[in-house]
């Protein structure tokens, strides 16, 4: 594996010093790289703690790197230098930490998940408090590109009827869904005010990875979290 096959984004967002983040782009056969390969390539503190994600909401609370990947779609960390990742390819990433730098966490929330409560549970599991609690929206499918049918519409708006506000019509049945206002709207209900973020298109933007633009034959992104050891910052 070299730079050639990813391309690295740096999140924008108001982090402590401690609190260190990248979303990568993996291609060919870099999208099921190995937890090692990726960690030199980036210089990572550890290996990534990879999760088997299923689009529902179990957090994963994570105080080393476990022997295998835990079946979660969202994980939580008070302990430097473990390095959370959450796989995507038009679902929405979700990056969470303490503004004190003690606590990080990352989701996935495609649109199952994030009906479900994915979010919510993440910041349950979360020690922060909600008004201590910064969140950032990685790049994800949006709202132009992203039809959807009445079952996805129903599912949020049988949740909370101001839901209706991320959805514009477009053919009978079918609706164009934007998640980062759904997601915006589930943190700012939790208690959450400080979000970043969002302004991505998988769909269009040929530097992403896109699961509906590309089939089965897409990539994956990797958005990666973790809290620097003290001594290191030093």
């Amino acid at each position: 594996m070299n730079d050639t096959m990813l391309h690295k984004l740096i999140p924008d967002w108001p982090a402590p010093a401690r609190i260190r983040s990248a979303v990568v782009t993996l291609h060919g056969a870099a999208a099921d790289v190995g937890r090692t390969a990726l960690r030199d390539v980036l210089a990572l503190p550890s290996e990534p703690c990879w999760l088997r994600q299923v689009h529902g909401t179990h957090v994963a609370v994570v105080d080393r790197l476990p022997p295998d990947n835990p079946e979660a779609d969202a994980a939580v960390t008070r302990t430097a230098d473990v390095v959370l990742a959450i796989k995507t390819a038009d679902c929405l990433p979700v990056l969470f930490c303490a503004d004190d730098g003690s606590e990080i966490a990352a989701a996935h929330a495609g649109w199952r998940g994030l009906s479900a409560g994915v979010l919510e549970n993440t910041l349950a599991a979360m020690q922060a408090p909600r008004a201590n609690t910064i969140a950032w929206l990685g790049p994800a499918i949006a709202a132009p590109s992203y039809e959807v049918g009445d079952e996805v519409r129903d599912a949020f708006l049988s949740h909370d009827a101001a839901a209706e506000a991320a959805f514009a019509a477009t053919r009978p049945g079918h609706w164009l869904c934007d998640l980062y206002a759904l997601a915006r709207q589930r943190l700012q209900a939790a208690g959450v005010t400080r979000i970043s973020g969002g302004g991505f298109d998988t769909f269009t933007d040929p530097r992403l990875h896109s699961y509906r633009r590309d089939g089965s034959g897409s990539g994956r992104m990797a958005s990666l979290l973790w809290i620097q050891s003290l001594r290191a910052v030093e």
